[in-house]
């Protein structure tokens, strides 16, 4: 009885911490609610002045439009093609990376890791006229191989250090006790340290993915014409309206809802399995 009177003054400090977790829940997901809400609303709604939070009466005509100009799944094919590439390539050269400057002294490795902090600093725009002659020179331009490479590039860097620390993290003795059971280092490597490295993986794979499923400045100089354009350069033609007609805001929105859903999607499916495997890295340790 005396215990369950200590834990009573916790209570309401609880209930507080869960109202306000619900808040912080619900404004990060309005957003998103008042997308998918407006897809299903007619252009003239949305543009009055008194907002409409429930789509009553609301329809798919939005998406038929979006879905009748037929280049919808054109744009997703590419995005996915460069998505895919540029995750695969990204993972690849950065766990090279990340092991070389965790495991091993090698000359010019404080330079090399200097290196990829300063690259991180340069901004994108600065580097648009070297990319694109780079690109020409390679005959890559408005082809997905050539914007797979450039999205790699971008992304490697800040892969690197993200995966330089779940490297470090983990001790090399247990490679070491693995060799004195009979293990080689590379059957030591796969059977120890990799799939306790799973975690950081799947992580980088996300952050890899989000930022080359968005990445829209770079296509829009490289992919000019409308066959290789990925889903940030097709949505964009929603927008762009000519002289004599407005933006349709419910084609936008429709829009937007496509090109969403296979990132909530991927992240849905992905974050489980980072669960899983922070959880078994923890135990395996």
């Amino acid at each position: 009885m005396a215990a369950n009177t200590a834990k009573d003054p916790l209570r309401p400090g609880k209930a507080f911490a869960s109202v306000f977790a619900i808040l912080i829940g619900l404004a990060w997901v309005f957003p998103v609610y008042w997308m998918f809400s407006s897809s299903l609303l007619p252009n003239m709604t949305l543009t009055s002045s008194t907002p409409t939070f429930f789509p009553f009466g609301g329809s798919l005509a939005n998406f038929e439009a979006v879905f009748a100009g037929g280049t919808f799944f054109t744009a997703l094919r590419n995005s996915l093609v460069v998505t895919l590439l540029a995750v695969a390539f990204c993972l690849l050269f950065a766990f090279c990376a990340a092991l070389a400057i965790s495991r091993y002294k090698f000359k010019g490795r404080t330079s090399f890791v200097l290196a990829i902090l300063f690259i991180q600093m340069l901004p994108a725009e600065g580097l648009f006229i070297a990319q694109y002659k780079m690109m020409s020179s390679m005959n890559l331009l408005n082809n997905v191989i050539g914007l797979a490479i450039l999205y790699t590039a971008a992304v490697v860097p800040f892969t690197v250090w993200m995966l330089r620390g779940f490297v470090a993290g983990i001790p090399a003795d247990l490679e070491e006790a693995a060799m004195v059971d009979g293990c080689t280092r590379t059957q030591a490597f796969f059977k120890i340290t990799f799939p306790l490295l799973a975690p950081g993986l799947v992580a980088s794979g996300v952050y890899a993915f989000l930022q080359a499923w968005n990445e829209f400045t770079i296509a829009l100089v490289i992919m000019s014409e409308e066959s290789v354009r990925t889903l940030p350069l097709w949505l964009r033609t929603f927008i762009q309206a000519s002289a004599t007609r407005e933006t349709d805001w419910g084609q936008v929105m429709a829009a937007s809802t496509l090109v969403a859903v296979p990132v909530i999607v991927f992240f849905l499916i992905v974050q489980g399995r980072l669960t899983s495997g922070l959880v078994a890295g923890a135990v395996k340790g």
